[in-house]
């Protein structure tokens, strides 16, 4: 059972680790794309996520999602790492962070 605390490092960790996965045709990470729709870390380590792709028919997709799972299999306190693929709502521009709109050239 992990305490509040424990949680709470454990998810930071999670969130640097996702933003070391990229598209490999955008130079943003997954995170700062808006890629990621849910994070929910349970109390016994399992942890789910929620995440989308920037097209349905991404080439990439699989590369991408294995790499989002091994990432976060290999973090320290989670026990499981569940990936669920989901295309509701339908990724757009506005999902991502300022930051990553800048480095698009976008702002």
């Amino acid at each position: 059972m992990l305490t509040a605390e424990e949680k709470l490092k454990i998810e930071e960790r999670i969130v640097d680790v996702l933003k070391t996965v990229y598209d490999p045709e955008i130079p943003v990470d997954i995170y700062n794309l808006g890629l990621i729709y849910r994070i929910d870390l349970h109390d016994d380590g399992l942890l789910e996520v929620d995440m989308t792709l920037t097209a349905p028919n991404c080439p990439a997709a699989d590369f991408i999602m294995e790499d989002v799972r091994t990432k976060l299999d290999g973090i320290e306190g989670v026990t499981d790492a569940k990936v669920t693929l989901v295309f509701e709502p339908e990724w757009d521009k506005d999902m991502m962070t300022e930051e990553a709109k800048l480095e698009l050239g976008l702002l």
